[in-house]
Formats: C-alpha cells, sequence, structure tokens
C-alpha cells in the first residue's frame, strides 16, 4: 500500500469526519446519517493501515479520529441546563409566537362567551333561580361570603399546590384531547366560560362587580391566558388530523405532537406562577389596584415574551419542535 497515495484519497473524508465529531450536538438528521457513515469507514482504513502498512504516525492519528467518531455516534446526547435554556429562550416562545392566532382568537371567543353569560345571569333572575336557591346565592356573594373566602380558606402554601394541579389537569387536558378533531377542547372552553360567567354575573347582581375584578384579575389574566394557549395548541392539533396540508398526516401529526408535549412543559411552568399569585397575592391585604396590578404586569409580561421574544425566535427559523437531530428518521438510513 502506498501511505501517501491512500491519504490523499481519503483525507477529505477524514477531515470531514473530524469537523463531524466535534460539533455533534448541533448535527442535522442528514448530518448524523453521513458521520455513522464515515465513522465506519475510517475505522475501516485504520484496519487496512494497521494490516497493510503500520504507520506509527498514520495510525495514532486515525485511532484518535476513530475513538472521537465513536464517541460521537455512540454516547447520548445531554439534556443539560444549556437545553433548558435553548427551551425557555428559543423553542417556547417561538411555539407560542407559532400558533398566536389559535390561542388569541380562544381568548376573544372566551370573553365574548362569558361576558353574554355573566350579562344574562345578572339581569335574569329566573336564571339564577335555576343555578342555586336565594339563601346560597347570597351566602356566595356577601361580603365575607364563599366567593371570597375561597381564596383563603387553606394555607397559602397548600392552595397554591391544589390551584397548580388542577390548572395543570385543565391545560393537559386541552393539549391532549385536541387530536379528537377539538371538540372535547371546546366542551372544556365552553365549561369554564359559562363557571366565570355565572360567577361574574351573581356578582355583578349583588352590586359587588369590583370584588369579583378585583378577586379574579390578579391571578386570572395569567391563568386563564395559559389555558387559552393550551386550548388554542390542541385546537391545531385536532386540525392537523382533518387538514395536514402539504404533510403526510402522519408526519403533520407527530411534528404537531411534539410541539404540543413542549407547550405542556412550557405552560406548566407559566401556571406555577398564576398559582403563586392566586395563593399569596389574590387574598392578601394589599389594595385592590395593587393586586390588579400584579396580575397585570404578570400578564403584560408573558404577553410579551410570547409576540416579541417569540417573534424573533420564529423569524429565526425555530417553530418549537425538536431539534432534527433529536428526532428519529422516517426511513432507515442507507449506509
Amino acid at each position: 500500500m502506498d501511505v501517501d497515495v491512500f491519504v490523499a484519497v481519503h483525507r477529505a473524508e477524514w477531515a470531514r469526519l473530524d469537523e463531524l465529531s466535534r460539533r455533534r450536538r448541533k448535527l442535522t438528521g442528514p448530518e448524523v446519517d453521513e458521520l455513522v457513515t464515515l465513522y465506519r469507514r475510517t475505522a475501516t482504513h485504520l484496519s487496512l493501515v494497521q494490516s497493510a502498512a503500520p504507520d506509527p504516525v498514520l495510525v495514532g492519528n486515525l485511532s484518535s479520529l476513530v475513538a472521537r467518531g465513536r464517541s460521537a455516534v455512540t454516547a447520548p446526547r445531554g439534556s443539560g441546563w444549556k437545553d433548558a435554556l435553548l427551551f425557555l429562550t428559543t423553542r417556547f416562545p417561538a411555539a407560542l409566537y407559532r400558533t398566536r392566532r389559535w390561542w388569541l382568537t380562544t381568548a376573544l371567543v372566551f370573553v365574548a362567551v362569558s361576558t353574554l353569560i355573566g350579562v344574562w345571569v345578572a339581569t335574569d333572575e329566573s336564571v339564577q333561580a335555576t343555578i342555586a336557591a336565594p339563601d346560597e346565592i347570597r351566602e356566595l356573594t356577601r361580603p365575607g361570603g364563599d366567593f371570597e373566602t375561597y381564596y383563603s380558606s387553606n394555607p397559602a402554601s397548600s392552595f397554591a399546590a391544589q390551584v397548580m394541579t388542577n390548572n395543570a389537569w385543565v391545560a393537559a387536558g386541552s393539549l391532549a384531547l385536541g387530536i379528537f378533531f377539538g371538540l372535547p377542547v371546546l366542551f372544556i372552553l365552553l365549561q369554564n366560560a359559562a363557571n366565570v360567567g355565572v360567577a361574574g354575573g351573581l356578582m355583578a347582581h349583588a352590586g359587588r362587580f369590583d370584588v369579583f375584578l378585583g378577586l379574579i384579575a390578579p391571578h386570572g389574566l395569567l391563568e386563564l391566558t395559559a389555558v387559552f394557549v393550551a386550548a388554542g395548541t390542541g385546537l391545531r392539533l385536532g386540525w392537523t388530523v382533518i387538514d395536514p396540508g402539504p404533510r403526510t398526516r402522519g408526519r403533520a401529526l407527530a411534528e404537531e405532537g411534539r410541539i404540543a408535549i413542549g407547550m405542556a412543559i412550557g405552560l406548566a411552568l407559566v401556571l406555577v406562577v398564576s398559582g403563586v399569585i392566586e395563593a399569596f397575592v389574590t387574598p392578601s391585604d394589599l389594595p385592590t389596584w395593587g393586586r390588579i396590578g400584579i396580575g397585570v404586569a404578570a400578564e403584560a409580561l408573558f404577553l410579551s415574551y410570547a409576540l416579541i421574544l417569540g417573534r424573533r425566535a420564529h423569524g429565526a427559523g425555530e417553530t418549537g419542535d425538536m431539534a432534527s437531530s433529536d428526532v428519529a428518521d422516517e426511513l432507515p438510513a442507507v449506509g
């Protein structure tokens, strides 16, 4: 074997393997396939050199290269703080921005339906009679009644855990059940809109709508926005079943499903914040304007995060899906 000729023929492949091995965490799917192919070829080259022309320098260089290639091919990909930071600063906001039309529309419809139900309940005593007995309504709406004491009925830490668990289930249900053409999501939204409208209508009829807003707004703005995002994502997933667009239905559902899982993780963090506000701010002795101000500030920060940071990330090509190197090949790679 002519070592110089052998090196000249394969030098470009070795250089490419070295390049791919060094940036293994940022490879695309095709580049991962290329990495595996080059690793196999270089291992064969090393075997040939060792048996036919054992040049010590070349054997040493190829051994090091094969070791790096093996590490890049076989080592598990870590999911450390860098991945968490990438998710929070890029993928999650990009997914929020990408689905903005769905959840913003959901929010507008929800507010309209809740308002209509609230006005109906507040102005029609016959409707109130179907909701509860007059004594029960008075107990709910009077100063110091059930509606007010609900937020301070348990220790704040216990109440926060209860609230976060309940809201997480609502958001998870909206995301997961969207696959059934979005119909269960519409039911969940209608149920929540009715609850808000009925409570607001009863408090308005009792002349205490300002108390209702003072107790709902601090945590409700962010909490309901998280529900709207979950519902909008679920509805988008349901629409993908009907119309996958230019993608195959299987590929479209896989991509939207992965994005929905990421959204669930991000929304869980948002609901932690709203749960803490509901447990510690809503029942606090702060003036009404102070409690509402905290809720408005939290909502403004989230909307800025979703629509400003999200727009920037989405404009850079991010969709909220996993990195292509983390997604399994749809077809077997050909060596």
